[in-house]
């Protein structure tokens, strides 16, 4: 895997709390995005006004800080989409 994963414990602790359909797509997702954050297919933003990007998953976002430099993505939050930008 190119980039290392690091999960903060917030969102560890809701991607463990989510229904077994959503905890696996966005799994899957994250594990996708560890091996290739410049995947097209990836639904990814630069976050407006803040640092940090984005992942869209369906109805839920997944706020990652991304490190090049040293190829670490750090998964900050996974929150549904109308409660992650306040």
């Amino acid at each position: 895997m190119p980039y290392t994963l690091v999960i903060k414990q917030q969102a560890r602790k809701k991607l463990q709390s989510l229904a077994k359909p959503d905890r696996l797509r966005i799994a899957d997702k994250i594990n996708r995005l560890g091996y290739n954050p410049d995947d097209p297919e990836l639904d990814i933003k630069k976050l407006e006004g803040e640092s940090g990007w984005r992942l869209r998953v369906g109805g839920w976002r997944v706020i990652f800080d991304r490190q090049d430099t040293v190829k670490i993505i750090a998964i900050e939050r996974i929150k549904p989409r109308g409660d992650v930008y306040k």
